[in-house]
């Protein structure tokens, strides 16, 4: 009987190999979930996180509902190194609305799948109680549509992993999407699933950054452990709104309940410097007052600031 019939995979492999070998071609391996570890043991330098991900009926979080929540729990120590999976929660949501055809399309999931199905509050906060610190793909948006549904999530610190490690520095070219930042560790998985997004943000937080040397997780951790300073342009006049968005400034048109302001968030040692200059070269009024919000874990990427 030939190799072929008798070790497919390990023929597969030694073909995916000289592929590579000729260094003409990039293969892709299928990421396989983590498998769930033990429980830690009470060990004082060891952290429980949470990996999350929503599927929406829309991108607005004050009028679009969600309808699939994934969450995989992690240990993780306070120098970043992930440790292991933990525990996995998934669960669909009926949002008493038809689900757009375009979400049907990326995402496969239809109105039959969560007919009549809820996602359990006591559920939630039994899972994500221990978890010091939520982590998403753009928490920018999953943060707003959880504490939304589940105001538990205002009571956790959140990091984000799209926006807080600076993966285009870290030798990450292909683009800043889930899907692309794992291609570029030679793995790749089926997306737009929440709970596959999960075992994606996972394996790339423990990863080891090429350039920085340390895991992702560990940048990440870096960063949401800083405290940032929210700096808010009101009244900035109108013909500056170009150069305002060429130093990263961006606008935020009110609709939380915040002033209409363009607005960057920078680090402590930055923050004199941005005042400085707004009032010298936007304002030209060395008193201008402007307003200067601190922002920690807690509240970050939340509708609070």
């Amino acid at each position: 009987m030939s190799d072929e019939i008798t070790d497919p995979k390990g023929r597969l492999t030694e073909m995916a190999a000289l592929l590579e070998a000729t260094g003409d071609y990039r293969v892709l391996r299928r990421l396989s979930p983590s498998p769930l570890s033990p429980e830690p043991s009470a060990d004082p330098s060891v952290r429980r996180g949470i990996f999350l991900d929503v599927e929406t009926t829309g991108v607005d979080a004050q009028s679009d509902e969600i309808i699939e929540l994934a969450m995989l729990s992690f240990s993780y120590t306070l120098d970043g190194q992930i440790l292991g999976v933990c525990g996995s929660f998934e669960c669909f949501r009926d949002p008493g609305r038809p689900i757009p055809a375009p979400v049907r399309s990326l995402t496969g999931i239809d109105d039959n799948m969560v007919a009549g199905k809820a996602i359990d509050p006591d559920r939630v906060a039994d899972f994500i109680g221990p978890a010091a610190l939520i982590v998403a793909h753009n928490s920018n948006f999953d943060r707003k549509f959880c504490e939304r549904l589940f105001p538990i999530f205002a009571t956790k610190a959140w990091a984000c992993s799209l926006h807080e490690i600076d993966w285009r520095a870290e030798g990450f070219a292909n683009g800043t999407k889930l899907g692309n930042l794992v291609g570029c560790l030679g793995y790749f998985f089926d997306g737009h699933r929440a709970i596959n997004d999960c075992q994606a943000g996972i394996a790339l937080l423990s990863s080891v950054l090429p350039v920085g040397g340390r895991t992702a997780m560990a940048a990440l951790l870096e960063s949401a452990r800083r405290p940032r300073w929210r700096i808010r342009a009101s009244g900035a006049p109108y013909a500056h709104r170009e150069r305002l968005k060429a130093r990263g400034y961006r606008w935020h048109d009110g609709s939380d309940g915040h002033p209409r302001a363009w607005f960057v968030d920078v680090g402590e040692d930055a923050a004199e410097e941005e005042l400085a200059y707004l009032r010298r070269d936007i304002y030209g009024r060395p008193d201008a007052v402007i307003p200067v919000r601190r922002i920690t874990a807690l509240e970050r990427y939340s509708v609070r600031c």
